[in-house]
Formats: structure tokens, C-alpha cells, sequence
């Protein structure tokens, strides 16, 4: 979105985090740095400090959030223009919202509250944060942000929903732009010599059926699961590989139980950049979508999700609510119920029996509705346009 608003004239700085190799530790580029700029075409990035104890349990990852939030408010006073029109953060955490209303306050400057998941409910529900104490904060300060944000946007109509219900919050200051495909590293994959085939025989995958999950390996996505099917499915469906790219907390308890399990029909995968994970991607049978069987997770739409349906494969959704909805309606996979091994178990010996074709319809199937609903880069007009509006 950031690059399709400075191709059209706009300027844009980006404060976000500074990325850890593995999850765990800085990358070489930023050790012994607090601050660190680089530019994506026109975008201004400027990286901020970010504790390397994110990963480290509870009171790390908390203590990661606040490292940010104390970085990024110096970064924006004093390593940023004096002026702009607007500000825009988006959450999770929840706690962004401070370096948005400080920066908002000292420059005077409106800023606009994105929700991409609703906190604080997606970390009571998933076990991640207990304490009482932060629970009653984190409820009265969400509820200080939105009553102070200009606009507040809502990635699913769920959340919009929600907000007006059950936070009291006036309909006319939420909008609603959604999670969206990015079609356009798709497409270059599409347009160049990629071989899907010979990737596949250069990852020995020939002969697989490859489920494929991208994302984190978190307490909210509870890929246990995973291996759990896994290890119940191995003597009766060999040809069922299931492959898990990226990194988090979990990922070392999950890479222990599959070899304490004997599951060698699990891979795992580091972080990859995103042009090429695509290729893994579309080197796959099924995109997977996967989280901890909740209530809150019923509201969301999975961003993983839209990058299958534009490498147009078939999507394994392992979510209910609004994602399943989504899925059924553009019918383009098949969804099991989270946390429900045998659910896994019957849904696999049903897609195993699949076609080449019956794969490709699906595939097909996403790639149009989301080419139809959730352009990323007919969105990013739309949401400038509300941005505008509001401004004026």
C-alpha cells in the first residue's frame, strides 16, 4: 500500500521493528544499532530497536512491544520530518497505539487506528497474556485509543461489527479495508522462468501431496495440530507432506515433537523473503491457514490466506467464522475444524483423492474472487480516499 501511495505523488515514512534472524537474535545489519534507514523504491523505512528477548516468554515479547514503543516515539519526534498530514498504526500489539497518540500530540497531527486483530480478546483467548492487572489496561486503553483515532479501520466486518456493538464505538468513524492479495509478485513470478516442477524435484517433493503453512509458529496458531494429523496419517498416506515456513516461540517445541513422534512428513522451512516464498507456494498442492480454535479467531480474515488465493492454489482453512465464510463463498478449499485431528484426518483422504484439474479449479476459483474483491492495490486508492476525506 505504501509503495502504491508514493508511485501516486505521496510521501511516506515507515517506522517498524527491527527483524531477528531466526526469530531470536538481530540480524548482523542492526547489532549494536537503535536505529537504521533504507529505502524500498520511494518508501522511507526506518527500522527502530526492538528487544531481542521478544521470543523469550511472556514478559520478553512484552518487554519487545514496550523496546519498540520507546524507539519508535524517538524515531518519530526527532528522526522524522516536523510535519505530516497524517499518522497511521496498525495492531497488534495494541500498544503501538502510545507511540501513535504521543507522536500525535507533539506534532499535532491526526492519526488513524488500524485493527488487524482485536486485542486485548485474541490474548486472553489464546493464553498469551493473564495477568488481571494487564488485561484492565489493556481494555481501558484500547478503549483511550479509539476514542481518540480520527478513523479506525477494521480488516474483517466482523470487527466492525464488534466495535459498534460491543464498544460503543460510532459507526461513521470506522471503515473497512480489508486483508488483500498482492498480486503483483505473483504475477512477476508468473511472468518469469519460474518452474514449479523442477523447484519441486530440487525440494524432493516429487510425488507429494504438499500442505503448505507460512506464517507464525505462535501460540495463536497452535501448529501442534499439525503434527498431531501428521502422526496419524503417516502409515495410511505416505504421499502427505506438510510443510511449515517461517519462525516463533513455538517453532523449536514443534520441531522436537515431530521427531519424537517420528514425523518425517513434516518439513520445516526458515523465514524466506516474501517474493520467494511465493514460489514455494506455488510449488505446493494447498496453502494452509491455521489457528488456535478460539472465538476471537472466528472475526478474522487470514492475511496468508489472500497470498494463496493469488498464487491460485487450493487453501486448507483451518479457521472458522468469517475466513471459512470466505472460502466457502469463493469456493476455492476446504475447511476443517481447528484443534480436530480426526476432522484432518477425514478432509485429507478426501483432497487426496483430488485431480490435477479439481486443483486447479480451486486455485482458479480463489485467484478470481480475490482478483474481484481484494486487490490490494484497488484497496490502497479506496483507503487513501477515506484518509482524505476524513482529513478534510
Amino acid at each position: 500500500m505504501t509503495n502504491r501511495w508514493t508511485k501516486n505523488g505521496h510521501e511516506v515514512t515507515v517506522l517498524a521493528g527491527m527483524m531477528h534472524a531466526h526469530g531470536k537474535t538481530k540480524r548482523p545489519e542492526y547489532k549494536g544499532k537503535y536505529f537504521v534507514t533504507k529505502h524500498h523504491d520511494k518508501v522511507k523505512v526506518l527500522r527502530c530497536h526492538v528487544s531481542e528477548a521478544y521470543n523469550r516468554g511472556f514478559l520478553g515479547r512484552l518487554w519487545g512491544y514496550f523496546s519498540f514503543v520507546f524507539s519508535s516515539i524517538w524515531a518519530g519526534m526527532f528522526k522524522t520530518k516536523d510535519k505530516y498530514d497524517v499518522i497511521l498504526v496498525t495492531s497488534p500489539p495494541l500498544f503501538v497505539g502510545i507511540t501513535a497518540y504521543v507522536i500525535s500530540k507533539i506534532k499535532r497531527t491526526p492519526f488513524v487506528f488500524e485493527v488487524r486483530d482485536l486485542w486485548p480478546e485474541s490474548a486472553i483467548d489464546t493464553g498469551v497474556v493473564t495477568n488481571k492487572w494487564i488485561i484492565k489496561f489493556a481494555y481501558k486503553f484500547e478503549t483511550f485509543i479509539y476514542k481518540r483515532a480520527k478513523l479506525i479501520n477494521v480488516l474483517t466486518p466482523a470487527f466492525r461489527d464488534k466495535l459498534i456493538e460491543h464498544k460503543g464505538i460510532e459507526k461513521d468513524k470506522i471503515i473497512f479495508i480489508p486483508n488483500a492479495a498482492d498480486f503483483t509478485l505473483a504475477e512477476a513470478i508468473y511472468e518469469s522462468d519460474f518452474d514449479a516442477k523442477a523447484f519441486r524435484k530440487e525440494l524432493n517433493w516429487q510425488g507429494k501431496l504438499v500442505i503448505t503453512y507460512v506464517g507464525a509458529h505462535g501460540v495463536a496458531n497452535h501448529l501442534i495440530q499439525v503434527i498431531e494429523t501428521a502422526e496419524i496419517i503417516k502409515e495410511k498416506h505416505p504421499e502427505v507432506l506438510f510443510v511449515l515456513i517461517g519462525g516463533g516461540m513455538q517453532k523449536e517445541m514443534l520441531k522436537e515433537e515431530a521427531a519424537k513422534r517420528g514425523c518425517d512428513n513434516v518439513q520445516f522451512i526458515d523465514p524466506v523473503p516474501k517474493q520467494e516464498v511465493f514460489k514455494y507456494i506455488m510449488a505446493s498442492d494447498f496453502g494452509s491457514s491455521v489457528l488456535k480454535k478460539v472465538d476471537t479467531f472466528k472475526t478474522i480474515y487470514s492475511n496468508k490466506t489472500f497470498d494463496y488465493m493469488s498464487c491460485k492454489k487450493p487453501i486448507m482453512l483451518v479457521i472458522d467464522g468469517v475466513s471459512r465464510e470466505l472460502v466457502e463463498t469463493a469456493n476455492c478449499g476446504i475447511y476443517i475444524e481447528p484443534e480436530n485431528p480426526e476432522d484432518w484426518k477425514n478432509k485429507i483422504e478426501k483432497i487426496s483423492k483430488y485431480s490435477e484439474a479439481d486443483l486447479n479449479e480451486l486455485g482458479e476459483n480463489g485467484y478470481n474472487f480475490a482478483k474481484e474483491h481484494f486487490d490490494r492495490l484497488k484497496l490502497a486508492d479506496k483507503y487513501l480516499e477515506y484518509i482524505k476525506n476524513a482529513l478534510l
